[in-house]
């Protein structure tokens, strides 16, 4: 018997799932499903046992014994998008740096994905931390911060951290980082997040944007809070416990402010969700955020070995990729290094599947500083 997917709520909720019968259930799916309006239950049998989930449509749910249950769930999507507010948006660099090819193309094997992106002697392939800068002439936006400059030199040389920061990256546009008013992370990861904070006078933590407020996800702060990952020290006190009084906590879809829309993207954490952007030629930058967290990632099979839930993953990355190319948005992936300015299209020799292709003339440039080493460290 499949594991039942109530389990996992319940460790994620420690109170007990069954006593609570649906309202867990109707909390779990408004946690899993990329976008939910509305949903519907009919139950004849208690508690009900998730076995798998699918992000729209209706689906079947079996308990523990086996037997079928009449339970089903309607999940649409209500495809928000953003106001006419438009933003100048500026795609920066925050630094490079590698992680180990294999976890980051999860069960793809490395003689496939070895030919689309080449690893140093140690498995670790060159990764970016890309952001955006968000200005509409009266407030400026940053979405994500990147590794930060809080690292030990042991540290620096297994991911192979480039000596460079958000901080760097906004003075290159003639921005200061006390000038931003909001900062979007798209989850807390600390590829994502540990730049929120840095080390001040004394070597005393302080944040590094002292007069933004920090937009995230409710779910996401929750689970970062409670070092809920797949990994032990992603989820950092070193970049949380400074802001926590400056987070505004979003409950799933929602307009974050004029112009800028955040969606769910479940599969990567719990919380993860995307930024969707009115920009100024009119239409819609979106960062997805490691849903997609470099070009070769397009392809569905390939989901991290960091992700929490690989397979709503992949479902996840279909949906939007066909939305994506429907609606000619223009994407920023937040790890590839090389051309993280793309479009998704149809594959003109499989149209059910996709391909990312390079926005011509858009790219972002990189800082000597930024490449990270190709030795080991």
């Amino acid at each position: 018997m499949p594991r039942s997917r109530v389990g996992a709520a319940t460790q994620l909720y420690p109170q007990d799932t069954a006593s609570r019968g649906d309202a867990a259930a109707t909390q779990y799916w408004r946690l899993t499903a990329s976008f939910v309006a509305r949903m519907t239950f009919a139950t004849d049998c208690q508690p009900p046992k998730l076995n798998s989930i699918m992000p729209r449509g209706t689906m079947a749910a079996q308990t523990d014994s086996g037997d079928c249950c009449d339970y089903r769930a309607t999940v649409t999507n209500p495809r928000l998008i953003p106001s006419e507010h438009p933003y100048r948006v500026t795609p920066i660099r925050a630094g490079g740096f590698r992680l180990d090819g294999g976890a980051m193309f999860g069960l793809i094997p490395r003689t496939i994905w070895e030919t689309w992106i080449a690893p140093d002697a140690h498995n670790r392939i060159a990764l970016a931390t890309n952001c955006l800068l968000l200005d509409d002439g009266s407030r400026k936006v940053l979405v994500e911060t990147g590794y930060g400059d809080k690292w030990s030199d042991k540290e620096r040389a297994i991911y192979q951290l480039a000596p460079r920061t958000i901080s760097d990256a906004l003075r290159e546009q003639g921005v200061e980082p006390e000038s931003i008013d909001h900062v979007i992370v798209t989850h807390l990861h600390f590829d994502h997040a540990a730049g929120l904070t840095r080390r001040g006078a004394g070597d005393a933590l302080e944040r590094t944007f002292p007069n933004a407020e920090i937009v995230v996800q409710q779910r996401e702060w929750d689970d970062a809070i409670a070092n809920r990952s797949t990994m032990t020290r992603t989820y950092l006190p070193s970049h949380l416990e400074p802001i926590r009084s400056a987070v505004r906590l979003l409950d799933g879809p929602t307009e974050a402010l004029p112009g800028i829309v955040v969606r769910p993207l479940v599969g990567h954490t719990w919380g993860q969700h995307g930024v969707f952007v009115r920009d100024e030629r009119g239409g819609i930058t979106v960062f997805p955020a490691d849903l997609i967290p470099t070009r070769h990632h397009v392809h569905l099979a390939a989901n991290m070995g960091y992700d929490v839930l690989p397979y709503e993953n992949m479902l996840s990355k279909r949906e939007f990729l066909a939305e994506a190319a429907g609606e000619g948005w223009r994407l920023v992936l937040d790890h590839e290094p090389s051309q993280p300015i793309v479009r998704a299209e149809r594959d003109p020799a499989d149209p059910s599947r996709h391909v990312l292709v390079p926005v011509a003339g858009e790219s972002i440039p990189a800082a000597p500083e930024d490449r990270p080493s190709t030795t080991s460290g």
